[in-house]
């Protein structure tokens, strides 16, 4: 009986640890580099209008944000919004505009009631944008000089609508390296990425650190009002852009688009708190269980095979994790970085089940999920969800 149950639980996480590389295949060979793209420059460089929305940004805004203003985009508006920030971030953000006239600041100081902070500001963004295309990016992102004209060359080729990228990660200590690419595979293998462009296909991507929309397109959706209480706002906005019609397009921009994620495992599990419940579990904690349970089965289950008497089964373990180990080469070459982060997966995974469940616990607690200094209830979030999970 035992034999029997451990040979089910090896077999059954070979077949997924197989499937987990079949589609790290796929996706690295469905997502283009960015580096790699040669698309031609358009007739016309389009205007582009750079939204960043920051609150108690002080520690990277100015960086971040002088290191977009250095890329050579000829027609580049940027638009800073100010939220309600209380550690001198809309003074910095005045001083970059005085010294740069492409630079605009809207400062928000109150937050209307039904919104999320960071959705209000990207709609008072847009309201003062003017340009063909939309470029919202996080405020602690840095950008390599030529990504836009990359950037906005291929989506003008391919008539593209909506475009995000992979970026590069900065590396900040081995186990919290370990839990950005436990964290960074789950996305990539289960978002699916070589479906995005598919019309035929209901799979989008977006990510805040660079969700790059055709003005157009964007004007042909109900805008942030709509998804002004979504917590997984950046893939809500790339699901509505391709649901009104806008093709979309994922791209590795390693060397272009580059992040601290999180300085420290504690930043990581504060960072991720507002997010992680909501989206993995759905605010219930039966899925989140099932969802552990399912993970942990699938991911080190073919451990079991090891104390199986029977020497197919040990041999089968073992092949499962050398392929577990080739697929997290693959993954951390693909993304810039180095492997031996992507050899710790397990406890990577720990570390991201460890920040699920403690954001499942505040956010219970509480009754919401409290983030910058706001308590959103349980109930509204639950109601102006718009994120749909495949």
């Amino acid at each position: 009986m035992l034999e029997g149950a451990l040979a089910a639980v090896c077999v059954t996480s070979a077949v997924a640890w197989a499937l987990s590389l079949a589609a790290t295949v796929r996706t690295i060979r469905a997502v283009p580099m960015l580096r790699d793209d040669v698309s031609p420059a358009p007739a016309r460089w389009p205007r582009v209008s750079l939204i960043v929305p920051a609150r108690d940004e002080a520690r990277d805004l100015e960086r971040a944000v002088r290191s977009r203003l250095a890329d050579d985009y000829p027609d580049l508006q940027v638009i800073l919004v100010d939220d309600r920030s209380t550690d001198g971030t809309g003074a910095i953000a005045d001083r970059v505009a005085a010294g740069d006239p492409r630079v605009r600041v809207v400062h928000v100081t109150e937050l209307p009631a039904g919104w999320l902070g960071k959705l209000y500001a990207l709609h008072r963004g847009v309201a003062e944008a003017d340009g063909e295309w939309l470029l919202f990016s996080d405020a602690d992102i840095e950008f390599a000089p030529g990504t836009i004209r990359r950037t906005v060359s291929l989506c003008e080729r391919q008539g593209s609508d909506h475009l995000t990228v992979l970026p590069s990660f900065r590396q900040n200590g081995l186990l919290l390296d370990a839990a950005i690419h436990a964290f960074a595979r789950a996305l990539v293998i289960l978002g699916r990425l070589w479906a995005v462009p598919d019309m035929d296909s209901r799979v989008a991507v977006g990510g805040g650190m660079f969700n790059l929309v055709r003005r157009r397109a964007f004007d042909r959706t109900p805008g942030f009002e709509y998804l002004r209480l979504e917590i997984a706002d950046d893939v809500a906005l790339a699901q509505m852009i391709k649901r009104g019609g806008g093709p979309s397009v994922v791209v590795n921009a390693v060397g272009f688009v580059t992040l601290d994620f999180y300085k420290s495992l504690a930043e990581m599990a504060s960072g991720l708190e507002k997010n992680s419940f909501a989206v993995i579990a759905r605010f219930r904690v039966s899925v989140l269980l099932a969802v552990t349970v399912a993970s942990s089965l699938l991911s080190f289950g073919f451990l079991a095979g090891f104390a199986h008497p029977a020497s197919w089964v040990r041999a089968l373990a073992a092949v499962t994790f050398a392929s577990s180990l080739v697929e997290q080469h693959i993954l951390s070459r693909w993304a810039g970085r180095s492997s031996l982060p992507g050899f710790l997966y397990p406890f990577g995974q720990l570390a991201v089940l460890w920040i699920t469940w403690r954001s499942a616990w505040r956010t219970l607690r509480r009754g919401g999920v409290a983030w910058r200094d706001t308590l959103y209830p349980v109930k509204a979030l639950r109601e102006g969800s718009r994120l749909e999970l495949f």
